[in-house]
């Protein structure tokens, strides 16, 4: 995302307007989930700044700092454990956009995690994982592939045999898929990964068509 991200953290990056964290935040607030941990880590000072503690939103936001440098997602996860508490937990990306419904996820998933997967977009066309008819999600070819969105719920007994420090969340879920304690869902609404700049002007035009972007 550079040179955007060189004075803009990627969830501060604006879009129709709006902050693509703050999208976030009051899609999850109406959804009832008002209690969220933000993991901080890239110029992570101007999104606690922005953000500050959530009331304006309707929500109690609570930072967990990744230090000295981003310790990956699995490992910005478990870090945040302590603010999280004993219950399953959502987790969302805070480089997509999407107008998933955060209500309809499982609020005791049946498994260790349960997955959004979405149709493959164009730059993962391999997809990550697949989905059987049964909510079961696999990693070994027995299903179509589809790709992980970036949202999902979590119980905290997934990272129990984890140690501080960076890690990918990747290795983690395909440990959990073999032994079969992950499900998931197809959504078929609208998903954006912003990953690149082009990616971002292409959400801006769907969602303000007559907008200049303005990060």
């Amino acid at each position: 995302m550079r040179p955007l991200t060189d004075r803009i953290p990627k969830p501060l990056l604006a879009v129709a307007g709006k902050a693509l964290i703050e999208f976030h935040v009051e899609a999850l607030v109406d959804a009832g989930i008002r209690d969220i941990v933000v993991n901080l880590s890239h110029l992570g000072e101007t999104v606690e700044q922005a953000l500050g503690d959530g009331r304006r939103y309707g929500a109690h936001l609570s930072y967990s700092w990744e230090r000295p440098k981003a310790l990956e997602t699995g490992g910005g996860i478990f870090n945040a454990l302590p603010l999280l508490g004993g219950q399953p937990f959502v987790v969302v990306n805070g480089d997509i956009w999407t107008d998933y419904p955060f209500v309809s996820l499982p609020q005791d998933p049946p498994a260790l995690a349960h997955l959004v997967l979405v149709s493959n977009p164009a730059h993962h066309p391999e997809g990550d994982f697949g989905l059987q008819r049964d909510g079961q999600i696999v990693d070994d070819g027995g299903a179509a592939r589809l790709t992980y969105s970036g949202i999902g719920v979590y119980r905290p007994e997934m990272f129990s045999a984890c140690r501080a420090g960076a890690f990918a969340l990747a290795p983690l879920l395909r440990h959990a898929i073999s032994q079969g304690h992950v499900s998931g869902e197809h959504y078929t609404g609208r998903w954006y990964d912003i990953g690149t700049p082009q990616r971002l002007e292409q959400l801006q035009r769907v969602l303000d068509p007559g907008a200049r972007l303005d990060a």
